[in-house]
């Protein structure tokens, strides 16, 4: 079960507490309406929120964050440090989007006795491989929620994937109607199922 931090419903709540192994991002923000089992909290680490989390007592000792046995960083710094110069001539307002917090999550996850997988590159690439398929506009990433479905389907090949709280919208350098039929195809071919925020939406639409 990968949660995002859009809408979830009762239904979908409901299955995420039934869930076996359940993601959930950043912040957690999806504990709130969804409260119960997380096992990996996935992290922006770098830039901002990177920055944000490392730093805070808060978020080190929300319930999902202490529940969790592994911390993800989607952002392989490898990736962003190849990032940095073409961002700083075309997205100069990013300065600090590539700042790197890697280090720092190595060390809360050895100190909490967590384990810290970072994302390869090589799903970046193929998300962004997979991406072109739709003709994105010009973006600058994908959003964690689709780099974590890709490293899910990529760690987990039989597993049964369900994904709650994705309404792909949100930062707007990310490809979200891109992505949004990236995910559709993934749920037309079986290879995903969205769990709707209410029980009126069909399986076709954004949870």
């Amino acid at each position: 079960m990968i949660v995002g931090n859009g809408e979830i419903g009762a239904n979908a709540a409901a299955a995420v507490a039934e869930a076996t192994f359940v993601i959930r991002f950043n912040e957690c923000r999806s504990y709130e309406a969804s409260p119960g089992r997380t096992d990996v909290v996935a992290v922006c680490n770098t830039g901002r929120p990177g920055k944000a989390m490392v730093a805070s007592q808060a978020w080190r000792e929300h319930p999902g964050v202490r529940e969790a046995a592994a911390i993800w960083s989607v952002r392989d710094p490898r990736k962003f440090a190849e990032l940095k110069a073409p961002l700083a001539v075309s997205h100069p307002e990013l300065d600090d989007f590539c700042d790197d917090y890697t280090s720092q999550f190595n060390v809360f996850c050895a100190d909490a006795g967590k384990t810290h997988v970072v994302v390869d590159q090589a799903i970046h690439d193929a998300v962004d491989a997979a991406l072109a398929v739709y003709q994105p506009a010009p973006y600058v990433v994908p959003s964690s929620g689709m780099i974590v479905i890709a490293e899910v389907m990529n760690r987990f090949p039989e597993a049964t994937i369900d994904l709650a709280g994705f309404g792909h919208a949100g930062w707007e350098w990310h490809p979200f109607a891109a992505e949004r039929q990236l995910v559709d195809f993934y749920v037309a071919n079986g290879r995903v199922t969205r769990l709707p925020a209410t029980a009126s939406l069909s399986s076709s639409q954004g949870a």
